[in-house]
């Protein structure tokens, strides 16, 4: 049989010590991987099964690239905020001094600007006494901030505090970032480990099966939702509008919806739809007031952005603005039913931030544990220019080019037809 066809990240050279993991604990990886995600029709198009791609499994190695006396690691958080992101630095910092015992872990703080000098954001160093009990908070102790910074001047920083390892906790535009200083550390022939753990609230990084804080964030619109329902059955003709989370993908709402069985409509990015007209949204709403005399409607915060005026600009991540999709359906509605001389009572919820900030919930925090935990086994075997992530149920290393495009909901998946069946809307609201 043919060896498989792994694929396996960026590494800085020959691993040549010994890991201190020996004899604590039962196993290491080596050569092994976890088949791309592939359906029978798939498997089709091969012309030979050994031309199945496999990514590499996480886990410790036998041999390590770094010397854990001599090696000094750096953490960031960058972006928005997400649940879990104090586990994950516990994890690094736990795992990193306990684990191998580095010389030392630094947090850099707010973000990319905590690796550039003139912003004057001194590091904190990171033991075990200072971050014991951080996982128990939401945010993140090391603070987040926006935006990209020259990769030389990180560079230097880095190179100035004498760190080896650099951890970057950050969605797509970190990690792209993470990429970038890659390839300058490479031009510079600099030898510092860069590995990342993808984090986004919107569990849309393509390739990763699901991102740390999503579930957390999930769990916590069901209490806003049930609140929703109750504020639209308690008057006639009452609407319950929640806005979350997605500007590209709808997954938050559409879990959210499935995870509450008392939405009536959601409307995501992925699903185009009409406000006007017979087939309209607005036309589905009426019919199921005059059948119920209520409805909860969940909106994907980058839903409908086709029918709102051009927003121009992006913000400080390189995200395109984008209009308020909540307060617009809120007077959307109030008006159409004015028109209508029906009555309407439209109660809005808008709990973004609220989802965001608070601490994760037990599943989450286990997977926070094992992704830090496994972000280190990889820095320290040398691999560079990669993310730790979950595909197929197991832990994998991921090289950053490989990210791509944007997770997003398939119309057509079993994902989505189990949403239209638990809200029992149209599936097109297009005229």
């Amino acid at each position: 049989m043919n060896d498989p066809k792994i694929i396996r990240p960026d590494s800085l050279g020959e691993c040549k010590y010994d890991s201190p993991l020996k004899g604590s604990i039962s196993r290491f990886y080596q050569n092994e991987g976890v088949a791309r995600a592939f359906r029978t029709k798939d498997l089709g198009a091969l012309e030979n099964i050994s031309d199945i791609e496999f990514f590499e499994l996480a886990g410790p190695r036998e041999k390590i690239f770094f010397n854990p006396e001599e090696t000094t690691v750096g953490i960031v958080t960058c972006g928005g905020l997400c649940p879990g992101l104090n586990d994950v630095i516990r994890a690094l910092t736990f795992c990193s001094l306990e684990s191998y015992g580095v010389k030392k872990v630094l947090g850099f703080q707010y973000g990319y600007e905590g690796l550039v000098a003139k912003y004057y954001h001194y590091p904190m160093e990171l033991n075990t006494e200072n971050t014991d009990e951080i996982h128990e908070k939401g945010g993140t102790i090391l603070k987040s901030s926006r935006g990209r910074q020259s990769d030389d001047d990180v560079i230097d920083t880095l190179v100035h505090y004498g760190v080896n390892i650099l951890f970057t906790i950050g969605g797509d535009g970190t990690q792209r970032g993470s990429r970038d200083i890659v390839n300058r550390l490479k031009e510079r022939n600099i030898p510092i480990a860069v590995v990342g753990i993808p984090k986004t609230i919107d569990n849309d990084i393509n390739v990763v099966q699901r991102s740390f804080g999503f579930e957390t964030a999930v769990e916590a619109t069901w209490d806003i939702i049930t609140n929703a329902h109750s504020e639209a059955k308690a008057y006639r003709n009452g609407v319950g509008l929640v806005k979350l989370m997605g500007r590209e993908s709808g997954w938050i709402a559409a879990s959210a919806t499935l995870a509450n069985s008392n939405v009536n409509f959601c409307l995501v990015p992925e699903v185009p739809f009409d406000l006007y007209g017979e087939n309209g949204f607005l036309t589905h709403l009426k019919h199921r007031l005059q059948r119920k005399q209520h409805a909860v409607v969940v909106v994907a915060e980058g839903a409908g952005q086709q029918l709102l005026e051009n927003v121009n600009g992006v913000d400080k991540s390189g995200n395109k603005k984008l209009g308020d999709i909540g307060v617009f359906m809120r007077d959307a509605i109030q008006e159409y039913f004015t028109q209508e001389k029906m009555e309407i009572n439209v109660k809005y919820f808008d709990p973004s931030y609220t989802i965001r900030a608070r601490r994760a919930n037990a599943n989450d925090s286990m997977y926070c544990l094992r992704l830090g935990s496994n972000a280190v086994h990889a820095a320290m075997a040398g691999m560079t220019n990669m993310i730790v992530g979950m595909h197929n149920d197991r832990l994998v290393h991921l090289p950053i080019p490989l990210i791509g495009e944007r997770k997003v909901i398939d119309p057509q998946s079993w994902f989505w037809q189990t949403v239209l069946q638990a809200t029992h809307q149209a599936g097109n609201m297009l005229n």
